[in-house]
């Protein structure tokens, strides 16, 4: 057992542990329901912290989790009577080399200041859709965002990353240093390593665009859908959509569009017409900063709810499953104890399916993604289990009659995947099987070189070969 004075001794970052004062703090995550009982919190300053604290951790017996954003709701960044390596007090900002058109990010960073600090230049990169989310989990898990239809997949625009390995290695993974490193995190999450620095291309993006959100009542589904579906069969690289049936902010069931122009006001207009003469009861959409953008879904996705979210695939805009899906998430919110919200992704998928299945873990989809997101305010166990069979009915409603996706395809995005991390109620053996498709054999022999105890193994745990 190695001796916790020592490991503290020589630990240049902040030790917390359940007897300080800030220990509650250091433990909070953004979903309530994702909290656990750490016996150690690290927040590393470097790589070599990271390695005492892997080092201390498996000389304890003590199981890892690695924290970025803190953006899991499964709480693949929590450890109960575990050690926790955060990033996130040290190792959270972002700096644009404009010359190179790259950005060098903390691996504890937010995406929010990733997008101040490269829109300066005048550049950007795919970011994901909410600014608070962690940098590190949405990266090595794939990561869909605004810019999609333009730049493909967060892991489609990485660069390099310095990955701290199970034996306390400080590795570079590129395309040229350790490229089966370079290949299993992007997509294979955090099954290799902690990653304290990524490096992302950068695109030369303009300084505004149009964007916001538009509520509909819910009659006005039907023909949301239709002209959703029309636009989405000819949506090109400059935009993007979501849409969200839900209950709106006085309460009452609201369907909300949140369309994307990386345009003008006048562009963006134009191009989403349709939508605008359905006449929305609000309409916010504007011209506006681009670091502004991954922040308007914030009023929903703010800290200390209580969160279940899961992912599933769908095949496209379809007002039968779609309103049949409405009315029971409109069940499931009755009473107020839960908010249903069910978010369907419209990226445009021309540059994310380029991409051979091969060149990185992320297994890549044909068709788009729904999230559903069910919400509550009190931090209960039997609540939070009450919100998990309702989001199971409210997917399965969404998956059934689509037998002819495989089953790889029907699980949707990994990153909203609740039995990512191991105890979860709907997880089953061999999940990562699925979730890596044809990748899992390559993410097998990369596992058994960096990491053959399964010492990281709180994200879809990857067998060694």
């Amino acid at each position: 057992m190695a001796d916790f004075s020592a490991f503290k001794n020589a630990f240049k970052g902040d030790i917390v542990t359940p007897a300080d004062q800030d220990y509650e703090a250091a433990i909070a995550r953004w979903a309530l329901n994702a909290k656990r009982r750490a016996k150690v919190v690290a927040f590393v300053k470097d790589e070599a912290d990271v390695g005492l604290a892997i080092k201390y951790a498996r000389a304890n017996a003590l199981p890892i989790a690695i924290r970025g954003g803190g953006h899991s709701p499964a709480g693949a960044s929590s450890s109960e009577n575990g050690l926790v390596i955060d990033l996130s007090r040290y190792l959270n900002t972002a700096k644009a080399d404009p010359e190179k058109k790259v950005v060098h990010v903390g691996g504890g960073a937010l995406w929010e200041a990733v997008d101040k600090e490269a829109i300066k230049y005048g550049l950007a990169t795919v970011g994901g859709t909410v600014n608070h989310t962690g940098v590190g989990g949405l990266a090595l898990g794939g990561g869909y965002g605004w810019l999609s239809s333009a730049h493909g997949m967060v892991v489609d625009n990485f660069v390099q990353a310095t990955v701290v390995t199970a034996d306390g290695s400080v590795l570079t993974a590129s395309d040229y240093e350790n490229p089966d490193l370079f290949f299993g995190i992007r997509g294979g999450g955090s099954n290799f390593g902690v990653v304290t620095e990524f490096v992302f291309k950068l695109h030369p993006q303009r300084s505004t665009v149009y964007a916001g959100f538009l509520i509909f009542p819910p009659p006005a589904l039907e023909r949301v859908v239709a002209v959703t579906a029309e636009w989405w069969s000819k949506a090109g690289e400059k935009e993007a959509l979501l849409m969200m049936t839900t209950i709106g902010p006085d309460g009452n069931p609201a369907v909300i569009v949140f369309p994307f122009y990386n345009g003008t006001e006048a562009e963006g207009r134009a191009n989403f017409k349709a939508f605008l003469d359905i006449s929305p009861v609000m309409d916010t959409t504007r011209e506006m900063p681009y670091e502004e953008l991954n922040g308007i879904q914030n009023f929903v996705t703010y800290h200390g709810q209580g969160i279940y979210m899961k992912g599933v695939t769908h095949h496209g805009p379809d007002y039968a499953l779609i309103s049949k899906v409405y009315q029971k998430a409109i069940e499931v919110s009755q009473g107020g104890e839960f908010k249903a919200n069910v978010l369907y992704e419209y990226f445009p998928l021309g540059k994310i399916g380029a991409v051979s299945q091969g060149v990185t873990a992320f297994r890549r989809d044909p068709v788009p993604g729904v999230v559903v997101g069910t919400l509550w305010k009190e931090d209960s166990a039997e609540i939070a289990e009450r919100a998990r069979r309702a989001t199971h009915e409210l997917t399965t409603l969404l998956t059934e009659g689509q037998s002819d996706a495989d089953r790889s395809q029907a699980l949707g995005y990994s990153n909203y995947d609740p039995a990512a991390v191991t105890g979860e109620k709907d997880a089953v053996p061999d999940k990562a099987k699925l979730v890596f498709a044809e990748n899992y054999p390559r993410l097998q022999a990369t596992k058994k070189r960096y990491d053959p105890d399964n010492v990281f193994n709180k994200w879809f745990p990857i067998t060694p070969a």
